[in-house]
């Protein structure tokens, strides 16, 4: 099975790793290791150590307020191999007695668009999710998302597609765009596709921001047949976008990830319990990156996912509890789906989450005819539509609330006060908080810019 092996080695190489401006190669950072085939077409990623943000916090937990240390004696690195499929027996070759650099070994599972099941035809049209999320009034009042990126990480963006589709250009910023190993292509100019559709929503209420481009879901695990992203490649593209967030000037500071994407099933993950779990485990690598990326400033979007119990996709393999690994993680937004007529659609997961139990977060428009990726009459769908929408939302907010202003964690709460509730006790497992409020989200950062206690 593939893995994720993060290593510890000499300062000097995690901070090549780390290095910005520097490549470094998987032989640079370990020459082999026992009972792994390493692969060598895997650029190594630096993974900051997370560590309790208060004295005398628990230094092996990471159920409390964290910061995260890229510093070259604390941070380590991911390498990416196989190994056999007897996990327990490739672990024992690697333990740190055997092997001093050998931290951990991590499961890399198959990572897949979130569409959806069913053939039900379009509810609205994106002109009708406009309207609900007053979009004429965020433009009248500055938020169209100028000045901030936006990246989609999924298929790849065609950029003339959606042009043609909207009416406009829209801005794709290839210098920071990024292609994990082994993908071609320049940024915007992939074949039409599910990230063609997640750019077109991003585009409903953030016209002015700027697209990064992230193919991460084109990557192929030999012997795939289909879509066959590999988390390590999240991973790697995580990192990039950490480059791209601590490059910008801190006070205007303002990056949305948007992924329409999770694992379906724990047919590619180890059990829950084992330490290399990604599922249910705040220790895996990506969730710890995620984590990182959001305390510095980062705005991350996480599509529930189609697991829903009147209609769930056929690729659902979990038995329950379907909201998985960073869908669910705590500093991530996690988007569920509804109609324009604002029911939740059969096909949103609901909750509890398995790293964080309040999952998910808010809901987001779904179901409506827009980009056409697929068609002239198929819907931008799944809540693959719904999280480019609320990150289209949270890009238009970020025009005028920079991260330095208004950081992450305190938006989610924003976000989670303001929601239309969609039941008689506040948070529920199918709508979340509710449906994001763009007119309640105003007028609370209205009075805040106004300092009138809120």
């Amino acid at each position: 099975m593939r893995v994720l092996i993060q290593l510890r080695p000499s300062p000097d190489i995690v901070a090549a790793v780390a290095a910005p401006h520097l490549v470094a190669t998987t032989a640079d950072v370990t020459d082999g290791l026992p009972g792994v085939a390493l692969d060598h077409s895997f650029t190594p990623v630096a993974l900051p150590r997370a560590q309790p943000a208060t004295l005398g916090g628990d230094p092996l937990s990471l159920h409390q307020p964290l910061v995260f240390s890229m510093a070259p004696g604390e941070a380590s690195v991911l390498v990416r191999g196989e190994i056999s499929d007897d996990v327990s027996s490739a672990r024992l070759a690697l333990l740190p007695g055997r092997h001093r650099d050998v931290v951990g070994i991590y499961a890399d599972p198959v990572i897949e668009t979130s569409l959806t099941c069913g053939g039900a035809p379009p509810v609205g049209t994106w002109q009708d999710v406009a309207r609900l999320l007053d979009v004429t009034r965020l433009r009248a009042e500055g938020y169209d998302g100028t000045g901030v990126a936006l990246a989609v990480c999924d298929t790849g963006i065609n950029a003339d597609h959606v042009t043609r589709q909207l009416g406009r250009e829209i801005t794709i910023d290839a210098d920071r765009s990024w292609n994990p190993g082994g993908v071609t292509g320049k940024a915007g100019s992939f074949a039409v596709d599910h990230g063609t559709m997640c750019a077109f929503d991003t585009q409903i209420a953030a016209p002015g921001a700027s697209l990064i481009d992230i193919p991460v879901l084109l990557s192929r695990r030999q012997g795939g047949t289909a879509i066959d992203g590999l988390l390590s490649d999240a991973v790697a593209a995580f990192a990039h976008l950490r480059t791209v967030l601590e490059a910008q000037p801190a006070a205007s500071r303002a990056l949305v990830i948007s992924n329409s994407w999770g694992s379906f099933s724990p047919e590619w993950d180890l059990a829950p319990g084992q330490p290399g779990n990604y599922s249910d485990n705040a220790a895996h690598p990506f969730n710890i990156i995620v984590g990182s990326l959001e305390q510095a400033g980062a705005d991350i979007l996480f599509a529930a996912g189609n697991c829903g119990s009147e209609c769930k996709d056929r690729r659902c393999g979990y038995s329950g509890r379907p909201i998985v690994g960073a869908n669910s993680h705590p500093q991530a937004l996690s988007i569920g789906g509804v109609d324009t007529n604002g029911e939740r659609v059969g096909y949103s997961s609901q909750g509890p989450g398995r790293l964080s139990d309040r999952k998910p977060d808010i809901c987001a428009y779904t179901h409506f005819s827009g980009s056409k990726a697929f068609g002239d009459d198929q819907p931008d769908s799944g809540t693959s539509a719904a999280c480019p929408v609320a990150a289209g939302l949270i890009a238009a907010i970020r025009t005028r609330w920079p991260a330095s202003q208004l950081p992450p964690a305190q938006l989610r709460t924003l976000l989670h006060r303001t929601a239309d509730d969609r039941s008689d006790v506040g948070f529920d497992y199918d709508y979340g908080y509710g449906i994001a409020d763009t007119r309640a989200i105003l007028r609370v950062l209205e009075r805040r810019a106004m300092r009138i206690p809120l």
